[in-house]
């Protein structure tokens, strides 16, 4: 894959830690020639992840912004069309739960910030980044859903579903306006994986419930996942559009 990916600009967004950390490192190994990231608040981990990046042959910049607010949002866009101009390679990775909230104790505010982080800084960002690949004819575009799109998430995480379940419709709407353009656009969707965003919002016992009701007996890797991101970036995933990837180890199959 590294000459495939010679010369190319990828931008990785929430990639301090996680899955976007561990596709930021991924894409680099396979050649990709500079590797963008987007954090919010973990700026340690931006920095690990960035010389990660660099002993692996790659160039870096990062970008700060929280994607869960309006401004937020537009001054990630903003810094997008300033350091990376000409993207060949987006993976809308930033999202997260930000607290379990059951119907009844749901605030505007938590919605909102779901809402935008999960799935307006997916359009926006997409927005800004298309035109460029548009005019080249040629770009890959891997979001980020999860499980919880096809199952209703667990408990309080209706709303973070919800919006999953957006991104995967985002996905297959994107695909069919950008395809004849060069550009194709899947998405992946990760079943219950061991990193922060499960240390943050479940306990062992969800987890353990979870490897009980997991086919292949154990919670995914990060590397996994990142793993089918860039396949989904490769020559090798050319007739591959508008398809969500369930990644799952067989915990729900369709």
């Amino acid at each position: 894959m590294a000459n495939e990916f010679s010369g190319q600009t990828a931008l990785v967004t929430g990639a301090s830690r996680g899955i976007g950390a561990a596709t930021a490192v991924a894409l680099a190994r396979a050649g990709v020639a500079r590797v963008v990231i987007h954090y919010n608040s973990y700026r340690e981990g931006a920095e690990r992840v960035m010389e990660e990046i660099r002993r692996r042959g790659a160039e870096t910049d990062a970008i700060q912004a929280d994607l869960s607010e309006e401004y937020g949002i537009e001054d990630c866009v903003t810094a997008v069309k300033r350091v990376a101009p000409e993207v060949d390679i987006l993976v809308n990775n930033a999202g997260s739960l930000v607290r379990r909230a059951p119907l009844s104790d749901c605030p505007p505010e938590v919605y909102d910030k779901v809402m935008n982080l999960n799935v307006k800084s997916v359009w926006r960002i997409t927005q800004a980044v298309a035109p460029s690949m548009v005019a080249r004819r040629r770009g890959i575009i891997v979001n980020v859903s999860s499980i919880a799109a096809r199952t209703g998430g667990g408990p309080g995480a209706t709303v973070y579903a919800a919006a999953k379940a957006a991104v995967s419709t985002m996905t297959k709407g994107m695909a069919r306006e950008l395809a004849p353009h060069g550009i194709r656009v899947n998405a992946i969707s990760p079943g219950t994986v061991d990193n922060y965003f499960h240390q943050q919002f479940s306990t062992r016992e969800m987890l353990d419930r979870v490897i009980a009701s997991t086919p292949i007996g154990r919670l995914a890797t990060n590397e996994e996942m990142a793993d089918v991101i860039v396949f989904l970036c490769s020559h090798a995933a050319r007739y591959i559009v508008g398809q969500t990837i369930e990644i799952n180890g067989g915990m729900y199959m369709i």
